[in-house]
């Protein structure tokens, strides 16, 4: 075998493509890795760990504000300083070093360029000294490439060099005055941290406040970031952004202008398919990849891309733009590359080792503004539209034993929803502090179908916030 030749080539070195090639080297294939940017990918070095680093600090601040003991102990604000010295550490000072060492301790070999499709089983690759490198794959190619932040036609916009989530995650400074326009996670996450750190905070979002998960949490959300200070206007609409020596300015709809230091843009991502040689498989370049539940692309007409041979998996193809669910994906893609391979047994059934189902029944999530947000499976508005019939139940967190030795003042809300049909949960949401906890024992009891009859007898230890499970069952009347 050539060097340009091996089993399996990934394009996109993140936490998805690094567990795909893990998955095919240890099931005895060779993997070719190609990364243009830091091996590592966005994850580690401008979302989950250093956002998430930036978040603990507030977290942790506002936790030992609501206990009295605690609270006397406090005597300044935060070290703004300390806390983006400590994202930097999380972030690894973005420099990939010890995660391409990984790569080669797990004999994964790692050509640094950016990759496109050449062709069936093929794979260019522009190095950084603007060589090209042709690889092929005996078995199977896997785009991983993720996706970068989308940033809207509002006139002026580009123009006026907003911040995008990587910027707002890596920055050195904390402007006096910063406007975030978009109401999803990063939007109000970064709303959560930089009003924390100092900054006074506009929050533009014209289509609500995280509108994807349950009411309820998104207005605890709303209430604790307007107590903070933050100006959150739902429903505004920027038509027109501009920068000059004195700042950044966008327009709303109704005349009035706000201004600010920074402007961070956070209203949606797009996929890493642009030039990617796509239109030589029939598929249009810079489009989301559609792909069935064993991760092979799908063509436009719904079936498979030649004989299976092209596989996607992360956030490229939007089924669920979150870390773990890509490396989920990733395992499950890993694994039936390496049994197709050797000609074994593909379990793609419901719930298979092959198949991503949890994609559909079971995504958990965590949004860590303050309150947190965990949630997974179904909400109201998305069993309604698939047609489910549910059963809402909920509970005042501030109610739970737990919580209430957990904060004094705890304000939190919880709910489960229950299959008529079935009578197992197939949602939960959480909002309140320190509710990521909770989130893993919805998971199991959604994926494994659990009867609410035999939920009974997983008992909540006490006193702990967990105690809410025994709560919701008992509102069920079961």
């Amino acid at each position: 075998m050539s060097a340009t030749e091996f089993d399996v080539v990934v394009i996109g070195a993140g936490p998805v493509g690094e567990n795909v090639a893990d998955r095919a080297v240890q099931g005895g294939l060779s993997v070719a890795i190609i990364e243009s940017e830091l091996v590592g990918g966005e994850c580690s070095y401008w979302a989950c760990m250093p956002t998430k680093a930036l978040l603990r600090d507030v977290a942790a601040f506002r936790a030992a504000q609501h206990l009295p003991g605690a609270s006397a102990a406090i005597t300044g604000t935060l070290d703004v300083a300390a806390v983006l010295r400590r994202r930097d550490r999380f972030a690894s000072e973005w420099d990939d070093a010890g995660q391409a060492s990984w790569l080669a301790s797990a004999g994964i070999t790692l050509i640094r360029g950016r990759g496109r499709i050449a062709g069936p089983r093929s794979v260019s690759v522009t190095q950084p000294d603007g060589s090209d490198v042709v690889l092929t794959a005996r078995h199977a190619v896997v785009a991983a490439t993720g996706t970068s932040a989308a940033v809207p036609p509002i006139p002026g916009l580009a123009e006026a060099r907003p911040w995008t989530s990587r910027e707002a995650v890596s920055a050195k400074r904390i402007p006096e005055r910063f406007t975030i326009i978009g109401g999803g996670v990063v939007g109000t996450e970064m709303a959560t941290a930089y009003s924390a750190l100092g900054a006074q905070v506009t929050f533009i979002a014209r289509d609500g406040v995280l509108p994807n998960v349950e009411p309820f949490a998104a207005q605890h959300v709303v209430a604790a970031l307007q107590e903070d200070g933050v100006r959150v206007m739902i429903g505004a609409n920027p038509t027109e952004v501009h920068r000059d020596q004195s700042g950044v300015h966008v327009t709303l709809a109704d005349g009035e202008t706000i201004d600010a230091d920074e402007l961070l843009v956070a209203t949606g991502r797009t996929p890493n398919t642009a030039d990617f040689g796509l239109a030589a498989l029939g598929l249009r370049d810079g489009g989301w990849l559609q792909v069935d539940d064993t991760l092979r692309v799908l063509g436009a007409d719904g079936n498979l891309i030649d004989d299976g041979w092209f596989y996607a998996v992360g956030d490229v193809n939007h089924r669920a733009l979150l870390t773990h669910q890509g490396k989920y994906q990733a395992r499950a893609a890993g694994d039936v590359i390496v049994a197709r391979a050797a000609g074994a047994p593909v379990d793609d059934a419901r719930w298979g080792r092959h198949a991503a189902t949890a994609d559909h029944d079971a995504v958990p999530q965590v949004i860590f503004t303050s309150p947190e947000i965990v949630a997974v499976g179904l909400t109201r508005a998305t069993a309604a539209s698939s047609g489910r019939h549910v059963r809402f139940v909920e509970y005042d967190l501030g109610a739970v034993a737990g919580a209430a030795l957990h904060a004094d003042g705890y304000s939190g809300h919880a709910s489960i929803l229950i299959d008529d049909h079935t009578d197992t949960i197939v949602g939960f949401t959480a909002v309140g502090q320190d509710v990521t906890e909770l989130v893993h024992a919805a998971t199991i009891a959604i994926t494994s179908e659990v009867p609410i009859h035999r939920l009974w007898h997983a008992v909540p230890a006490y006193p702990t916030i967990s105690e809410v499970w025994l709560r919701l069952l008992e509102a069920a009347g079961r």
